[in-house]
């Protein structure tokens, strides 16, 4: 198939190689016509997937009009943050007809809705998958061994990218529930924040698991909230991709607070860091949805008020710790 991959960035690149691999045909667009040249001299995403070789089978475009043209299959992998600006720029080139999915893991800051709800309604098509899981882009692009969910209310739509996805070192599953999906790994970049910084203070193994575990717990009553499966959450794009999230050293948000826990401010990390920490953002929408929903999420509270109430990490572990007590279900 012809394949365009919308999201110059480390998973847009990193898929783009599996399908590449596949046999596919792979146009990227990304939005800076001067760095794309860049990746055309110098055969690397340097900024964004360091050290991996591209093919030059890869086909780099910063023009809409071009990255879609004949196109059997979009793939969007923008963050979150930039989603719906650059989903406005594509707005009449990607039909109603032309298969789409999704890559991204958040929830909209203006209107709290899905990226797939928001590429729907943005662009006027009627389905998009999502495709998500514990997916570490560094790892894909190197071929380690991945399993991921695609998931589409129109279940022959998830079987058909199923299909397209699926490699020897790449595992697919698919869902009949992308609002779990989505939720899930939307809440978990939230949650990898609070486990960064407990490592970023010192703590232990225990605390890890505590978070983990009791984020899971708050993942599993939004989603719900909001629609979701319970067994979605228990799964590859729920528990699957807050393990990783939360404990990998590729991770940007575990970074975030592994660098708040140790004493740094917000502002000057996010200032210095190249690519998109989506639980940052993510946090504020989730909070007010949760608050909407009635939905207890301590966890995510105290994340929100680290990255936007200027909340130090020492206190909002006494916080936590302070919580009356309770039974675990």
């Amino acid at each position: 198939m012809k394949i365009t991959v919308i999201g110059d960035g480390g998973w847009g690149t990193a898929i783009a190689l599996l399908l590449n691999s596949n046999g596919h045909t792979l146009t990227l667009w990304g939005p800076f016509e001067d760095y794309l040249q860049e990746i055309r001299k110098t055969g690397e995403n340097s900024r964004y997937l360091k050290g991996v070789k591209l093919p030059t089978a890869l086909t780099w475009t910063s023009d809409p009009q071009a990255a879609v043209k004949d196109a059997e299959l979009v793939v969007l992998a923008m963050p979150s943050k930039f989603f719906a600006d650059v989903c406005k720029r594509f707005v009449g080139l990607i039909t109603p007809t032309l298969p789409v999915v999704s890559l991204t893991k958040g929830l909209c800051e203006a209107s709290h809705c899905r990226m797939s709800e928001l590429a729907q309604e943005i662009l006027q098509i009627p389905h998009v998958v999502v495709l998500s899981g514990p997916s570490h882009a560094e790892e894909v692009a190197r071929n380690i061994p991945t399993a991921v969910v695609a998931a589409c209310e129109d279940e022959a739509r998830a079987q058909q990218i199923q299909k397209i996805f699926t490699a020897p070192f790449f595992r697919v599953y698919t869902s009949t529930d992308p609002v779990g999906v989505e939720i899930g790994g939307a809440v978990k970049n939230v949650i990898a924040i609070a486990v960064g910084a407990s490592d970023g203070l010192g703590f232990g193994d225990n605390t890890r698991a505590a978070l983990i575990t009791r984020g899971l717990a708050e993942i599993t009553r939004f989603g719900i909230a909001m629609g979701a499966k319970s067994e979605t959450l228990s799964g590859l794009s729920g528990v699957g991709d807050l393990i990783v999230t939360c404990t990998s050293q590729h991770s940007r948000n575990h970074t975030v607070g592994e660098r708040l826990g140790k004493g740094e401010k917000i502002s000057d990390i996010l200032a210095s860091m190249t690519m998109v920490a989506e639980g940052v953002w993510n946090a504020k929408v989730i909070h007010a949805l949760a608050k909407h929903h009635n939905v207890s999420m301590p966890i995510t509270e105290l994340v929100y008020a680290m990255c936007y109430e200027g909340l130090s990490v020492k206190e909002a572990v006494a916080r936590l710790i302070s919580r009356d007590a309770k039974p675990e279900h």
